[in-house]
C-alpha cells in the first residue's frame, strides 16, 4: 500500500520539467515545490500562521537530529506528534539527521551498525541506526521520512565515495526492512524515501539508484549535493540520476539552491527542493527580489520609500518600505528578521508556483530562457 501517491499532471516536451500533486494524509502538495526548512519545529522568524496564510506553504521540513536531542521524540510523540506539537496542519518531511551527524566530524564514529555521536548540546553519547531513525521519525509523525544515509564531503576519492555509497545502500535496505515490519500496524500514513548517493561520480550514482529501485519506495531523494561542489557539477549529478528514477514517484533534491538555480533542477526532473538560504540570508540582510538581490546594509536604501519588491504580494512588500526595513536591520531589531524571512520564503514559493504554471501551460522552456538570460546579464 502506498503511503503517499504522486499524480503527474504535465511534463515539458523539451526539458524534464514536470508538474504534479503529491497526495499525503495532511493535504495535497502541488509540485514542483520548495519546502521551507523548520529545523527545530519552527521556520526561524515565522509563525505557522505566516507560513499557512501569507506564504501558503503546503509542506515544511523538520530535522530528526535536532528534535531527537531537544525536546526529544518521545516527548513529541506523547504530545500528539510534531503536527500537533507545533500546530502545523500541512505536511511535514523530516531528514534522518544523517547530514547533521556527519557534519560533526570529530564528534562521531561510523560503523556498519550506524553512527555513534556526541550531542553538541551536552556531550552525551547517542547512536543512530537505520532502524532507530525510522522509529524516531514515526514518533514525530512525519508524512515523509528519510533513510539514514552517509553524506560524504567534497572532494572525496572514488574509493571513499564507493564505500560510502555501498554503506548507504545497505543502510537503506535495513531501514526499509524495519519500516515494513512496523508500518502496516500504524493508523496513520508515513512514506520513507531512500537517498541516492555517490558523491560526484556519475557511475556510482547510477549503481546506487539501480540498487535503491529494488526497494520500490514511494519517492526517491538525490543527496550529497550542496556540500561544496561547483554548482554545474551538482546539476550534472542530478541529470545523471533522474532518468533512472520512477516516473510515477516524486524526486527530491536535498539542500538546493539559489533562486536562479531552482528552475535548473526542475528542468532536470526534480519535484521537491529545500534549502536554508532564504531564511539564513534574510537574517543577514540579503533579500531576493524579482529585480535581483537587495543588500539591506547598502546606504542607497536609507531613504527609499518604495516597497522591497514592487512585483511581490507578500505582507512585507505590501506594508513596509525599503527605508523602514533598512532602519530595522541597522538597528538590529528582531522584527527585521521576521519581515525579511517572510519575504524570502514567499519569494521562493512564488517562484516554484510560477514554474508550475509555466509547465501546466506549456511554456516552461520560455520561462527557463528568461531566467538564463537574466543570469547572463547579471554576470
Amino acid at each position: 500500500m502506498r503511503q503517499i501517491t504522486f499524480e503527474l499532471q504535465a511534463q515539458c516536451p523539451v526539458t524534464r520539467a514536470r508538474a504534479g500533486i503529491i497526495h499525503t494524509e495532511h493535504g495535497d502538495i502541488p509540485t514542483p515545490v520548495f519546502m521551507p526548512v523548520g529545523t527545530q519545529g519552527t521556520v526561524k522568524g515565522l509563525s505557522q500562521r505566516d507560513l499557512r496564510e501569507d506564504i501558503h506553504a503546503p509542506i515544511i521540513l523538520g530535522n530528526t537530529y535536532h528534535l531527537f536531542l531537544r525536546p526529544g521524540h518521545e516527548l513529541i510523540r506523547k504530545l500528539g506528534g510534531l503536527h500537533k506539537f507545533m500546530n502545523w496542519p500541512g505536511a511535514i518531511l523530516t531528514d534522518s539527521g544523517g547530514f547533521q551527524v556527519f557534519s560533526l566530524s570529530g564528534l562521531r564514529k561510523i560503523s556498519e551498525a550506524g553512527v555513534t555521536f556526541q550531542s553538541h548540546l551536552n556531550g552525551d553519547t547517542c547512536k543512530f541506526t537505520p532502524a532507530s531513525t525510522v522509529d524516531v521519525q514515526l514518533a514525530l509523525g512525519s508524512d515523509i521520512m528519510m533513510v539514514l544515509d552517509e553524506c560524504p564531503p567534497y572532494p572525496v576519492t572514488r574509493e571513499s565515495a564507493r564505500a560510502s555509497m555501498e554503506r548507504t545502500v545497505r543502510w537503506a535496505r535495513r531501514g526499509f526492512e524495519h519500516y515494513r515490519s512496523v508500518i502496516d500496524s500504524s493508523p496513520t500514513r508515513h512514506a520513507l524515501f531512500p537517498i541516492v548517493q555517490g558523491s560526484m561520480f556519475p557511475e556510482l550514482r547510477h549503481q546506487c539508484a539501480d540498487q535503491l529501485l529494488e526497494l520500490d519506495a514511494d519517492g526517491y531523494a538525490v543527496g550529497g549535493l550542496s556540500v561544496g561542489e561547483p554548482r554545474p557539477l551538482s546539476l550534472e549529478m542530478v541529470e545523471a540520476t533522474e532518468p533512472q528514477l520512477p516516473q510515477d514517484r516524486p524526486r527530491y533534491a536535498m539542500g538546493v539552491g539559489m533562486p536562479d538555480e531552482l528552475p535548473e533542477y526542475v528542468a532536470r526532473g526534480i519535484d521537491m527542493m529545500d534549502c536554508v538560504l532564504p531564511s539564513r540570508n534574510a537574517r543577514n540582510g540579503w533579500l531576493f527580489t524579482s529585480q535581483g538581490k537587495v543588500v539591506m546594509k547598502h546606504a542607497k536604501h536609507r531613504d527609499d520609500p518604495g516597497p522591497l519588491d514592487p512585483n511581490c504580494s507578500c505582507y512585507t512588500c505590501r506594508t513596509h518600505s525599503r527605508a523602514y526595513l533598512r532602519h530595522l536591520f541597522q538597528a538590529g531589531e528582531i522584527l527585521f528578521s521576521s519581515l525579511a524571512t517572510r519575504h524570502n520564503v514567499h519569494f521562493y514559493i512564488q517562484t516554484m508556483r510560477e514554474m508550475r504554471e509555466s509547465i501546466l501551460e506549456g511554456r516552461f522552456p520560455q520561462y527557463l530562457k528568461v531566467v538564463r538570460d537574466r543570469q547572463v546579464l547579471a554576470s
